[in-house]
């Protein structure tokens, strides 16, 4: 019966949302509501959804629909149709993901910025993270580095061009059962068990220029000798919040993405949600040039209360829902 998070941290998240969205008030970006149910999915292997069947008549189309994993294709479909820039704040579904840092539906604040790039929208990121945890009269020091930068300084090897044994090795004494994992997921690794931890927590952490194979729907490009993809992700102490892009443009190109998403998919035995042929059409008549990003507020509302758990932060989590 009980709430799982104080009365304190609920005023507080009351407080937290009103800021945000005065943060995009002063900016002139206006709040949209996009569906929650979809006729398409999030094709990401790493990513669950939640599926459920519609009961009305066929003419209202495709009987399977999947509950959002974010509201990114549908803003994108906006954004095409020439609406400008735009954010929506509100809830979001992911399966399987339940513990002390996850919970299957969970708040996501979501904007896209017109003629922007990465470096851009980061800098705003900055300032609305900064923003919020001014009203616990907090304030954090900004590191901004790539992430080939990042390895090196932290961990003395190249994420670029390091061999899987490699990766292995700066594991050090942590240790993972190898079986099916990608060199991409022993990066991952390295990420979480070994440069996440050790970020301070009254440090702002900024990396940019992902390696190419993890390019999701960013755009790539050549640094430095090496494809990166443009895209950031934003760490306050171990904790990521944010994750954005240089939007890619390109339909063919993210085509190929989602099949090769499916490809894995099916490798794995997983669902094979379907792909979004709306989106790809909004990105072939007239996408804009821009950049979004995506944030989790009970992420952020842990790292501005310094909690591990996000039941403190929810009013009821999973297992009192």
């Amino acid at each position: 019966m009980s709430p799982s998070a104080g009365f304190d941290a609920l005023r507080l998240r009351a407080r937290l949302n009103g800021a945000l969205r005065g943060f995009f008030a002063e900016r002139g970006v206006p709040e949209v509501e996009t569906p929650m149910l979809s006729q398409a999915g999030n094709t990401d292997p790493n990513v669950a959804s939640f599926r459920t069947t519609f009961g009305g008549h066929v003419s209202a189309g495709p009987r399977t629909r999947w509950l959002r994993t974010s509201p990114e294709f549908p803003l994108k479909r906006l954004l095409a149709a020439g609406f400008g820039d735009c954010y929506e704040l509100g809830r979001v579904f992911r399966d399987g993901e339940a513990g002390g840092r996850h919970n299957p539906e969970f708040t996501m604040l979501e904007w896209y910025r017109v003629g922007w790039d990465q470096f851009q929208l980061a800098d705003e990121t900055v300032a609305l993270v900064q923003d919020a945890l001014a009203l616990v009269e907090r304030r954090a020091e900004v590191v901004q580095t790539s992430y080939r930068a990042l390895y090196l300084d932290t961990l003395g090897i190249d994420p670029m061009t390091a061999d899987e044994a490699m990766l292995q090795a700066a594991l050090g004494d942590v240790r993972i059962d190898p079986q099916g994992l990608t060199r991409d997921d022993w990066l991952d690794l390295l990420m979480t068990h070994r440069i996440q931890p050790s970020n301070p927590d009254n440090r702002i952490l900024v990396v940019h220029d992902y390696p190419a194979s993890q390019c999701m729907l960013a755009r790539v490009v050549e640094r430095e000798g090496v494809p990166v993809a443009e895209r950031y992700e934003l760490y306050l102490g171990a904790l990521e919040l944010a994750n954005g892009y240089h939007e890619l443009a390109d339909a063919p190109e993210q085509r190929a993405r989602f099949e090769r998403d499916h490809a894995v998919r099916t490798e794995r035995g997983s669902d094979l949600p379907a792909i979004d042929e709306a989106l790809l059409t909004a990105l072939d008549t007239g996408f804009p040039d821009c950049a979004g990003v995506a944030l989790g507020v009970d992420r952020l509302m842990m790292a501005m209360l310094g909690t591990g758990r996000i039941g403190d932060v929810i009013a009821f989590d999973f297992s009192r829902a």
